[in-house]
C-alpha cells in the first residue's frame, strides 16, 4: 500500500489576512527569502497596508486595501496563501487543521485572527456589526432605503459612522455622558459637536487657555469601569468660551440618548403584542410624541424610552477572535479575552506567537503607552512580532520595538486631522494629574495632560503642527513648570524652545 502523503511542513505559519498577519508574514518572507512562509485566511482578500508614511518617530500614517490573496503572492513569491478557516490547533503537535480537511505541521506560528464585533444580541438579522471604517464606509451605501437607525457605541466606528450618515434620522446611544469617549474627553466632544450641527460660526472664537485640575469636582461620578480606564472629568467651567448649544438636537438629524444601553430588542409582531408606545424622532424642544409608524425593529433603551427603527448598528468594540485556538491548548488568556503575549509577543505556548486585535499585551507597558486594538498597533505589533520569530530562529537578541514607547495614533474624525498622544485621556493617572486647554471655535483643540511638571498625553484636533513637539516633550519628560500656561500660548512659538 503507498504511504499517506507527507504532511507539508514549513518554518513559519501565520494565520489571519489582516493587517497584523500579512505585515508579519511579508516581514518574515523578506527576512527569511528562502523559506516558505505559510499565510492561512479564512478570506480571499488580505488587508495590504499602502501609502505607509513615517510622519514623526512614532506616529505613522497609511492606508489600508483590500487585495486578492494573489497579489501578495505575486510581490513575495515564498509566501503560499492557505485559503481556508482553521478548524483546530494541536499546539503540541505543532499542526494546525484547516477547515477544508487538510493539515500543516509548522516550526513556528504567529496567531493574528483578529477579533469579532461584540454584538448586542447574536442573531438578529436587523443587528448589524461594524468593524472598522472600511465596513463602515461599505454600510453606507445600504443606509439608502432606511428612514431611520439606531446607533448604540461611542467609540471611532459609531463617531464616524454618524457623521457620515445623510437623509437618514439616527438615534445614537451612548453610555457615557459625552460622544467619542474611547478617543477624546467631554471637550473635544463638544469640539466636534458643533461639526453635527452644521452651525457655521463665521468668526473663529479663541477660547481662553485654562488650567483645570481634577480634584475638588463635586460632581461624583459613578465609577462604571475599573477606575484607571476613567477619563479624567474636566472642571466644571470648561465650556466657557465655547457657545456651545446643548447636545440634545441638531439639524443632521441625529438625536443622542446619553448614560443609556440597550435594555431589549423587539421584532415588529413582538412589539405590537407589548401594547406599549415607542416614540416618534425627538423635534426641538416638544413633548415627545407617540409614534404612529410602524417599525421593523423596536429598541428598548435602559432609559425607559422604546424607538422603532430600520435596524440597529452595533459598534461597541470588539472581542478577540480566539475561539479556533482554545480547544485542547493551555493559553493564558487577559481579561480581555485575548492570548496573553510577552514583550517578545510570545504567548504562553511555546513557539505560538501572537500579533495584532487577538492578543493582549502583558508585559509592563511604557508608562506612556497602553494597548488600544488599532490598525496602527496591529501592523507595529505584527512587524514586531516577525522581528522576534526571526531572531529566535537565528538565535539573536533583540530590543523591545520604538513604537511601544509611546502611544501615538493620527487618524480623521469628521474631516478634522486627529493626533492622540500618550495617556491622552489620563489613562490611570488617577487624580493626580492637570489638564491644559487651548482652543478655536470650528478651527482647532488642543488639550495636554501633565502631572508633576511633565506632559503625558495630548489630543490635537486640527492642524495644530505641535504633534512632533509634544511627542518629544513626551518622551524626554522634561520638567516644564517654568513654563506654566505658555505652553500652549499661541503667541509663543514652542518649537523654538525645544527642538
Amino acid at each position: 500500500t503507498a504511504a499517506a502523503p507527507a504532511v507539508p511542513r514549513s518554518r513559519f505559519a501565520v494565520v489571519g489576512g489582516g493587517i497584523a498577519g500579512v505585515t508579519c508574514a511579508e516581514k518574515l518572507a523578506t527576512e527569511f527569502p528562502s523559506e516558505d512562509v505559510l499565510l492561512i485566511t479564512a478570506s480571499p482578500v488580505i488587508k495590504a497596508v499602502t501609502n505607509f508614511k513615517q510622519v514623526s518617530k512614532t506616529l505613522e500614517e497609511f492606508d489600508v486595501e483590500e487585495q486578492p490573496n494573489s497579489v501578495l503572492e505575486k510581490r513575495y513569491p515564498n509566501i503560499k496563501v492557505i485559503q481556508s478557516g482553521v478548524k483546530q490547533l494541536k499546539s503540541d503537535e505543532h499542526k494546525i487543521f484547516t477547515e477544508d480537511g487538510k493539515e500543516y505541521i509548522y516550526e513556528k506560528l504567529c496567531l493574528c485572527a483578529g477579533a469579532k464585533p461584540k454584538l448586542i444580541v447574536e442573531g438578529n438579522p436587523y443587528v448589524l456589526g461594524i468593524r472598522d471604517t472600511d465596513s463602515a464606509k461599505a454600510f453606507q451605501k445600504n443606509l439608502a432605503q432606511s428612514q431611520r437607525i439606531v446607533v448604540v457605541g461611542n467609540g471611532g466606528i459609531a463617531l464616524e459612522l454618524v457623521y457620515e450618515i445623510q437623509g437618514c434620522e439616527v438615534i445614537w446611544a451612548i453610555k457615557d455622558k459625552a460622544i467619542g469617549n474611547t478617543f477624546f474627553d467631554a471637550g473635544a466632544a463638544e469640539f466636534l459637536i458643533q461639526k453635527l450641527t452644521g452651525e457655521n460660526q463665521e468668526t473663529p472664537i479663541q477660547c481662553k487657555r485654562t488650567k483645570y485640575t481634577t480634584e475638588g469636582n463635586e460632581e461624583k461620578e459613578k465609577p462604571t469601569a475599573a477606575s484607571d480606564e476613567l477619563g479624567s472629568a474636566l472642571g466644571p467651567d470648561w465650556h466657557e468660551g465655547l457657545h456651545l448649544k446643548g447636545t440634545k438636537e441638531f439639524s443632521h438629524k441625529v438625536h443622542i440618548e446619553i448614560l443609556c444601553e440597550v435594555k431589549k430588542i423587539y421584532l415588529q409582531q413582538e412589539f405590537i403584542q407589548l401594547k406599549r408606545t415607542s416614540l416618534t424622532f425627538p423635534k426641538e424642544e416638544k413633548n415627545v410624541e407617540p409614534d404612529e409608524v410602524l417599525w421593523p425593529v423596536y429598541v428598548e433603551l435602559t432609559n425607559g424610552k422604546i424607538y422603532g427603527c430600520d435596524f440597529i448598528v452595533s459598534a461597541t468594540g470588539v472581542v478577540p477572535n480566539v475561539k479556533p485556538f482554545l480547544d485542547g491548548n493551555n493559553f493564558a488568556v487577559g481579561e480581555d479575552g485575548g492570548l496573553k503575549v510577552d514583550k517578545y509577543m510570545h504567548t504562553s505556548l511555546p513557539d505560538i506567537y501572537a500579533a495584532g486585535d487577538i492578543c493582549t499585551a502583558s508585559w509592563e507597558p511604557s508608562p506612556v503607552w497602553h494597548q488600544m486594538r488599532l490598525w496602527t498597533q496591529a501592523r507595529q505589533m505584527g512587524w514586531y512580532a516577525a522581528k522576534c520569530m526571526a531572531a529566535d530562529t537565528l538565535g539573536e537578541s533583540i530590543d523591545m520595538d520604538f513604537s511601544f514607547e509611546l502611544f501615538a495614533h493620527v487618524t480623521k474624525f469628521f474631516n478634522y486631522k486627529v493626533v492622540v498622544l500618550g495617556k491622552y485621556n489620563a489613562q490611570g493617572l488617577g487624580l493626580d494629574h492637570e489638564l491644559m486647554l487651548r482652543c478655536t471655535k470650528g478651527q482647532e483643540y488642543v488639550k495636554v495632560v501633565m502631572q508633576n511638571g511633565r506632559m503625558m498625553g495630548a489630543v490635537l484636533i486640527g492642524e495644530t503642527d505641535l504633534e512632533e513637539t509634544f511627542e518629544n516633550l513626551i518622551l524626554n519628560q522634561m520638567d516644564l513648570s517654568a513654563y506654566g500656561e505658555d505652553l500652549l500660548n499661541p503667541d509663543i512659538d514652542i518649537e523654538d524652545y525645544f527642538d
